[in-house]
């Protein structure tokens, strides 16, 4: 049987990858997970028929969500993930021994559980005696939380179903309270390639700018992601990503990674003009 799956990117775009056979699938009360095993990619998990993970290059959104602001403040104690419930972003924290506690909350559990059994290289740290997993909504979890974390991942999906108010002005000003002042916050912030994602990723931006005093933009290449070009939000209380960056530090630490290195850290800040220009005026 010659067995595809298709993700529509646009109405006339559509991404598609050749499966070995469907692993599993399963519905909670916010969503339909897939797993597939592909050709090309390996292991693949969608959440509502759109890509989330693959084995192939889940490290390169991994590594660019955690290490970017662990190099600029190497002593980030405490974390918050909201989201992530593959678990690779814990397991790419989990590589600095001076984070003292993470608390990962993810809404669906069915994520975590299909992640331990199809995804142990990416779920691996879930476990971990310095996680904490919190089976609750982000949004509300993080209310009347005040200078808690030093560091908030936001690791969503895109903002529809569960992931639609992970993107508010709201959601984002209890984010800036529940960080201590040293604080960073990034968030994945779409793809600029599609003129509907592209919307979505400048108006976070915007509403970003308008509580945090350091605000910028950097980018990575995810292949299974929509135009294979993803955008992260870099938003701080008091670090500029470039000019703090403590290089010497994080290299000393010896952090393996597979995608992020602090050469590549300076250069992912530097936007094409058609993307730059578009966040600095705030419209598509």
């Amino acid at each position: 049987m010659d067995l595809w799956y298709t993700e529509s990117h646009t109405d006339h775009v559509r991404f598609s990858l050749q499966v070995k056979e469907h692993l599993f699938t399963g519905e909670s009360v916010f969503q339909k997970l897939d797993i597939l095993d592909t050709y090309e990619y390996g292991k693949l998990m969608t959440l509502d028929g759109l890509v989330m993970v693959t084995e192939k290059d889940e490290f390169v959104y991994h590594d660019m969500i955690v290490h970017v602001s662990m190099a600029v403040n190497p002593d980030i104690k405490n974390v918050l993930v909201i989201g992530g419930g593959d678990g690779g972003t814990v397991r790419e924290l989990m590589k600095y021994p001076g984070i003292v506690h993470v608390d990962m909350v993810e809404i669906d559990k069915l994520v975590v559980d299909a992640a331990r059994e199809y995804f142990p290289a990416v779920s691996c740290e879930v476990d971990n005696p310095r996680v904490t997993v919190l089976y609750e909504d982000g949004i509300k979890f993080i209310k009347g939380k005040e200078a808690v974390y030093d560091l908030i991942l936001i690791d969503s999906t895109d903002p529809i179903g569960p992931g639609e108010g992970l993107f508010t002005t709201e959601f984002y000003s209890d984010c800036y309270t529940a960080l201590t002042e040293n604080g960073i916050l990034i968030n994945q912030n779409e793809t600029p390639v599609y003129e509907k994602f592209f919307e979505v990723g400048i108006s976070s931006n915007k509403k970003l700018k308008k509580m945090f005093p350091s605000v910028h933009v950097y980018q990575a290449n995810i292949p299974t992601y929509p135009g294979g070009y993803w955008l992260f939000n870099f938003a701080s209380k008091k670090y500029h990503p470039i000019e703090d960056i403590k290089e010497d530090v994080w290299n000393g630490l010896n952090i393996h990674t597979k995608y992020y290195n602090t050469a590549l850290h300076r250069g992912c800040f530097a936007l094409p003009n058609y993307v730059k220009e578009k966040i600095e005026h705030g419209t598509f």
